[in-house]
């Protein structure tokens, strides 16, 4: 909820009706949390302000807790003396404003027309802001990324397809004037179910009013680049038997399905950078032994004693200018096991020191770590480097981290406060 802002979930939920005021005391507590009171009325306002935020989870129990999460987030940065200033206050409110295309005063004055208070808005804000400062104090300087991290990113969306074609279903619930909420409480519904896409199909079949109706929602298979730019994103962050959250077009709320999914590997995604020892002894059974007492490719200098250490021949070059003997042997090797290549009138101790994909070795400048002036690794990546660069990768494995440890140093806040119910 605070980091997705649709502005067209806005624009519908906005203009909806206040929810009815319930009959209760509006201002009893219904939840302490280290003795501060959460009431019944902050409560109710919360609940629709995520309603208005298009939040999956819209319950009276998940305001709740999202009131106490930020009581908790609160807490925290009063025991570091951490208080939000006017001045930031202000540009919070701006900077949150600006993801539905308003102002703060505008952002505001339509929350009050569908029924939520200034101070909710404010307190949602500033908790929010004192978090941050929270988690930069406590949480960022202990985060590190280490390139061994960004080498494993970069390798693993290397070899992740890209999407090319989806299958998707698509369920089109109306929502005509006065109706825009009645349709956002039932596509938040069937979104929240997680339904497979035979239920999916089902819904699709009772409550859409698309075409695709009588055939589950299902549509036939649809390039990506032929989908709505806005929309792209959306489906592709989706696995096959995900929906997404609702979305709002004019006069309807709008779920999609994802069945299944083709893609294609980046070029040159299959090619190999290999870094790998090989040592010539005079027997087989002299390389074999050695392999069996060497444990790594810096070990084998060791273990080869400091006269055949000498003669070790180390280099990292594409799979293409591999001898075709040692590049078979090494194919079924894992990192740091040795082999041996046995030509009858001596053999090669073989030793696979590490293996990844070309892009990955050209974005990290190894491809120039042999002696030779061209040894094959240029040919195997292409000219253009579809991959992000190593500092974007190690931003979003930072960000990860950092999201992950404020998640943990929250729980343990929640762990250690003193919630109680009248």
């Amino acid at each position: 909820m605070r980091h997705f802002l649709s502005s067209l979930a806005l624009a519908a939920a906005l203009t909806a009706a206040p929810a009815p005021i319930l009959a209760q005391n509006p201002f009893e507590p219904v939840v302490y949390v280290n003795n501060a009171a959460i009431t019944r009325y902050e409560v109710g306002q919360r609940q629709r302000f995520m309603q208005i935020l298009g939040a999956p989870n819209t319950t009276e129990a998940e305001a709740q807790k999202a009131l106490v999460d930020d009581r908790l987030r609160s807490f925290a940065a009063r025991q570091l003396g951490i208080v939000p200033t006017e001045e930031g206050l202000q540009n919070g409110l701006e900077e949150f404003a600006s993801r539905a295309g308003l102002s703060a005063a505008e952002f505001t004055a339509a929350l009050e027309r569908a029924g939520v208070e200034p101070q909710a808005y404010r307190d949602f804000v500033a908790a929010g802001l004192v978090w941050r400062s929270v988690i930069r104090e406590r949480v960022v300087p202990r985060i590190k990324v280490s390139d061994a991290e960004v080498d494993q990113e970069l390798r693993k969306q290397v070899e992740t397809p890209i999407l090319s074609r989806v299958l998707i279903s698509e369920l089109i619930i109306p929502a005509p004037p006065g109706q825009e909420q009645q349709a956002m409480n039932l596509a938040r519904q069937i979104a929240g179910s997680n339904l497979s896409s035979d239920q999916f199909e089902a819904a699709a079949r009772q409550y859409s009013a698309a075409e695709s109706a009588r055939a589950g929602g299902r549509l036939a298979w649809v390039n990506i680049d032929n989908l709505p730019p806005a929309l792209r994103p959306i489906i592709t962050a989706l696995q096959p038997g995900q929906t997404t959250q609702p979305l709002t077009v004019e006069g309807a709320v709008v779920l999609f399905h994802l069945r299944d999914s083709q893609g294609t590997l980046r070029p040159g995604a299959t090619e190999q950078v290999i870094d790998y020892a090989v040592l010539r002894l005079a027997t087989a059974a002299e390389a074999a032994t050695l392999a069996a007492r060497t444990r790594s490719c810096d070990d084998l200098y060791v273990q080869a004693g400091p006269q055949a250490a000498a003669q070790v021949q180390r280099q990292t070059v594409s799979q293409g200018a591999i001898p075709t003997l040692v590049a078979q042997r090494l194919a079924v090797m894992d990192r740091d096991e040795a082999g041996v290549v046995d030509y009858g009138n001596g053999a090669d101790l073989v030793m696979l020191c590490s293996r990844q994909p070309a892009l990955v070795a050209e974005m990290a400048n190894d491809v120039a770590t042999t002696a030779l002036p061209d040894d094959g690794v240029e040919a195997a990546v292409p000219g253009a480097n579809p991959l992000p660069t190593r500092d974007a990768v190690r931003d979003e494995i930072f960000n990860r981290k950092a999201n992950a440890a404020a998640e943990a140093y929250l729980a343990e806040l929640r762990a250690d406060a003193v919630i109680r119910r009248p």
